[in-house]
């Protein structure tokens, strides 16, 4: 068996048997796990565990563990800062900066590592224009240049966890102010302008990013289906001119943003056939069954090499990650970035 293009979510703390019947599904490939699906570090190890276990080759189990306002888990894990701190940091002491991006990506995901989770959709490489609030304090910067740098060592850090990063969202959610969850954004910008937000991607393709997430914007400008439904973004520029060869995610198909392209099956197929290699759909039983039935005997073999490649790697033992001077010292490191030093006043 290999793994499927559809990832779906669980309804709470434990699989029910329901689920464990939806995962042993050819057409599922991975899980995305939310708050309500975690208690403590314990829990959440048993849970990974267990859907690891449920077919070989193991279910891909991915989260959102991005810092600030988008942790999943939080008690039993270190308390990870918006990464916008760090693009602060970054213009006061740069190298600081690189190297505390560095330790915290390598500390985000060596903590989900040691509790079996696979990939956390993260870093985030929107551009901050000031216009969107749903990217906000999620971005670097607004300097392609400051993301680029910074992103490529937190990208570094969550490689020597054993972890595979994702770039979101492409080509960019920075110049919109629409909240895709809750409707369509449109961003009206010339292509010219939008290569801005494309450049982190262009930079990163070429360090090795493993995979990336799609945007559901429309650039009307360039093509009339949002990216994540568009061959000419996911195939002609991400694959062709940026020479990507990683797997493509699509974001949230139950967002309202994703209404565009129909109903259910006929998103899934417009984001399967523009270029994506797994589609989410969270939040919504019936439609991931509906799904399922739908897609048939859909098989994409490319697709699925690429999401194999995407398991976590290494992991340690909690105990021991905790008991290290590595893990230490990197708690001690994103502790400052997060508490700035005390006001220092002449006398």
């Amino acid at each position: 068996m290999t793994l499927g293009p559809v990832m779906l979510d669980l309804d709470g703390p434990e699989l029910n048997a329901e689920e464990k019947e939806i995962l042993r599904h050819p057409l599922v490939g991975g899980v995305i796990l939310f708050t309500r699906n975690f208690v403590d570090v314990e829990q959440l190890g048993r849970l990974t565990t267990e859907i690891h276990g449920v077919r070989r080759p193991p279910l891909l189990v991915t989260t959102d563990q991005e810092g600030g306002r988008v942790q999943r888990f939080r008690d039993g894990f270190t308390a990870l800062p918006a990464v916008h701190l760090l693009g602060r940091h970054y213009e006061l002491d740069a190298n600081d900066a690189l190297e505390t991006a560095e330790t915290l990506g390598w500390i985000m995901a060596t903590e989900l590592r040691a509790a079996g989770v696979d990939m956390s959709f993260a870093p985030v490489l929107d551009l901050d224009r000031g216009v969107s609030d749903v990217v906000g304090d999620r971005a670097f910067h607004r300097s392609p240049g400051v993301v680029s740098s910074l992103a490529r060592r937190y990208i570094r850090g969550m490689a020597a966890a054993g972890m595979t990063a994702t770039g979101k969202h492409f080509p960019g959610h920075g110049a919109v102010t629409a909240d895709s969850h809750k409707a369509l954004p449109e961003d009206r910008r010339p292509y010219v302008d939008i290569a801005e937000d494309i450049s982190p991607y262009d930079f990163l393709v070429n360090e090795g990013l493993g995979a990336i997430m799609s945007a559901h914007v429309r650039y009307a400008q360039v093509d009339a289906a949002p990216a994540s439904f568009s061959r000419w973004w996911l195939t002609d520029e991400l694959r062709g001119r940026l020479g990507f060869r990683g797997a493509v995610f699509s974001d949230d198909l139950t967002m309202a943003a994703a209404e565009v392209a129909g109903d259910m099956e006929a998103r899934a197929r417009a984001a399967l056939a523009a270029g994506c290699d797994m589609i989410l759909v969270c939040n919504d039983r019936p439609a991931v069954l509906s799904l399922l039935d739908a897609l048939g005997d859909y098989n994409e073999p490319a697709s699925q090499v690429r999401l194999a490649r995407l398991h976590g790697r290494k992991s340690v033992e909690r105990d021991a990650l905790l008991a290290s001077v590595q893990w230490q010292h990197a708690r001690e490191r994103v502790r400052h970035l997060t508490d700035p030093p005390p006001l220092q006043l002449d006398g």
